[in-house]
């Protein structure tokens, strides 16, 4: 058999079932996370779940989503998802959102950074912000 014969041979799913995936499974919010992330989200009028912080952003995306609100011109706080797992994973959990970082302007959850930058080409976030600052 040579190499041109194997592409009329079943190679079996091109996907992987289920239980090969290895997805882990999703945190269930504590109580006491999820009153932690109430009044994180709710005591400030904008905040911003990222990995490091607004003056040392520690990935490209949570870079980004400093740089549009800086633009803004927004005053927001930052959470520091990589000094706490427990928050770094409970977020996602909080808001149904798979990724870092995560917008929040008076209580409401608003996206992620692809959002983010929509929001800001659009001319929702500088309304958004100028409305919650």
């Amino acid at each position: 058999m040579g190499a041109g014969d194997l592409r009329n041979t079943y190679l079996g799913p091109l996907t992987p079932a289920p239980e090969r995936l290895n997805l882990s499974p999703r945190m269930a919010l504590s109580t006491e996370l999820r009153g932690r992330l109430d009044e994180l989200v709710k005591t400030h009028k904008i905040v911003l779940f990222m990995k490091g912080n607004k003056q040392f952003p520690q990935c490209g995306f949570s870079a980004r989503v400093v740089q549009l609100l800086n633009q803004a011109g927004a005053k927001y706080e930052t959470v520091n998802v990589l000094a706490d797992g427990d928050v770094r994973e409970g977020i996602k959990e909080y808001s149904d959102w798979p990724t870092i970082p995560q917008l929040y302007i008076d209580g409401e959850f608003q996206g992620g950074c692809d959002i983010v930058i929509d929001m800001a080409a659009s001319g929702e976030l500088a309304k958004k912000v100028s409305v919650a600052s």
